[in-house]
């Protein structure tokens, strides 16, 4: 096995395969066991549904992967029976309270506690409840598999053992065995190497195995999400999964990265195919947040999104982050550090207002500091950052975007999906009627950036002026193509930016199925 080098694309993918399974998680919620939607239903994290769930709120798909996560951040290994027994204890405890738990979990994890509690009798409970109904080939171990590849990445065939393993403590069956083992490998290949392929997953089943698989997955790319009306069983949740991916455009990639905006796509299809949702979204989330970076998960999503047992974003952040470093981030690494250090950046005081919309504030990581602390005199209600904050430095309420102040290729593999929803959401703050900080290290790059595609997005002015009036507006220190400052190298990313900032000055529109239909 070769270790991957962790670079941030990387790291973006692998928070992709946490945020990516909430997201899809909270947005289905709200429609669980509801009927299929038109194609054109439009589809939002409500919250609400069967057991009253807030807007972003996950349910029992995101709190069970939540332990296997927390095993992979500390460097467990997740074929070890220890490790097994953490993450049974953990299930055990959460179910005990949580208000959504499927059946067949359920029934298996009250046996495991009355059986001691362990893995060992999680795993005679779940073959004692296939013996006594002849069935145990729910959705419920494929739902919670995407943190298992984030454990071993760049060694298929220890995730393939770990899904396998995990997915036997609460059922039985070949097929949820199988779907698990497909699914995790698949995300792994993902994460690793940016292009999506299924047959990667497959070819890590038994040879016996793979033709019936090879099958299942042509059919889901043949039919349409809602044509899977078992989605409680294993089978059909990941054909609709797979066909939500699919018809989303990026069924089969083999290098690179594809358009952000199939992620949302992707998996508003698996929420309109109805019926178990949650599960279905959640599960096509792991794998395109792995694919697309949780850089493509909307901003406005990102915000709303938390659960069991108190996280939320920056905590799925966190918990991917360290277990892709194996456990081994220092604590004042990001994003575990209170505070990360720009004092080589020289960053100054820059607060201004901007110059088309007053309750838009600019600045630097000087001012962010000063609005935390109080001393730089003014009230704001959000803060949305373009440069990594550590924890002592969010805000209540924080959208953290991934850019970063660097031209070379692959960094922003996102770029202009990111500057796009960037403004999208500072729009739709600003609509609730809340003053919102935008704030990058030294408010020469970024910012202005963002600020001025703010304007030309929202207020019809052309790039050129929307530069020079946010330059005029901080006193003309960023007027124009922002220069070089100290250690940063801002130019070359700017030119990126506008370049980005030209093509997205066109309101970006819902993108369908038809755009995404070719194959690279």
């Amino acid at each position: 096995m070769t270790a991957p080098r962790i670079t941030p694309a990387l790291t973006d993918r692998a928070v992709g395969a946490l945020v990516g399974t909430a997201a899809g998680d909270a947005l289905g919620a709200g429609y669980e066991f509801g009927p299929p939607l038109a194609d054109d239903a439009p589809v939002g994290m409500i919250g609400g549904g069967s057991f009253g769930w807030a807007a972003g709120e996950w349910t029992d798909d995101t709190s069970m992967a939540v332990p296997i996560a927390r095993a992979a951040a500390r460097g467990a290994d997740l074929r070890d029976p220890s490790t097994h027994d953490e993450i049974v204890a953990a299930w055990i405890d959460w179910a005990r309270t949580a208000p959504d738990v499927g059946v067949q979990t359920r029934s298996v994890l009250s046996a495991a506690g009355a059986l001691g509690g362990d893995a060992a009798a999680a795993r005679r409970a779940a073959q004692q409840l296939h013996e006594r109904t002849g069935r145990s080939g729910g959705n419920g171990s494929l739902m919670r598999t995407a943190p298992v590849a984030l454990a071993h990445l760049g060694d298929p065939d220890a995730i393939a053992d770990a899904a396998r393993a995990i997915s036997g403590l609460t059922h039985y069956d070949d097929d949820a065995g199988d779907a698990c083992v497909i699914w995790s490998v698949a995300i792994g290949h993902a994460i690793v190497t940016g292009s999506l392929s299924i047959d990667v997953g497959i070819d890590a089943l038994p040879a016996e195995r793979r033709g019936r698989w090879a099958g299942l997955v042509r059919e889901a790319e043949q039919s349409q999400p809602r044509d899977f009306d078992r989605n409680g069983w294993v089978v059909h949740a990941l054909q609709g999964a797979w066909s939500s991916i699919h018809h989303a455009g990026v069924a089969v990639l083999e290098t690179g990265a594809p358009r952000a905006t199939a992620l949302r796509d992707g998996l508003e299809r698996a929420v309109r195919g109805g019926r178990d949702t949650d599960t279905v979204a959640a599960i096509a989330g792991g794998m395109l947040g792995a694919v697309h970076g949780a850089s493509a998960t909307p901003a406005a999503w990102r915000r709303l999104i938390h659960g069991w047992p108190g996280l939320d974003t920056r905590g799925l952040t966190e918990l991917a982050v360290q277990a892709v470093r194996g456990g081994e981030l220092g604590t004042g690494d990001w994003p575990l550090g209170e505070r990360m250090d720009y004092a080589g950046w020289g960053a100054r005081a820059t607060l201004t207002a901007h110059p088309h919309d007053e309750g838009v504030l600019l600045g630097s990581i000087v001012d962010l500091d000063a609005v935390l602390d109080g001393s730089a005199g003014v009230q704001v209600d959000v803060v949305v950052s373009l440069c990594r904050v550590g924890r002592a430095q969010r805000a209540e309420t924080h959208v953290e975007q991934w850019l970063i102040d660097d031209p070379t290729d692959g960094l922003n593999p996102n770029l202009d999906f990111v500057l796009a929803d960037t403004v999208d959401v500072i729009a739709e703050l600003r609509g609730e009627g809340k003053t919102v900080l935008v704030h990058c290290v030294q408010a020469q790059s970024r910012t202005p950036s963002v600020a001025a595609l703010y304007a030309a997005r929202q207020f019809g002015v052309g790039v050129d002026e929307a530069f020079n009036a946010v330059g005029r507006a901080a006193g003309g220190a960023t007027a124009g193509l922002p220069r070089r400052s100290g250690a940063a190298t801002c130019q070359a990313g700017v030119i990126a930016y506008r370049r980005g900032l030209h093509s997205a000055e066109r309101k970006l529109p819902n993108v369908g199925a038809t755009v995404y239909a070719e194959r690279r």
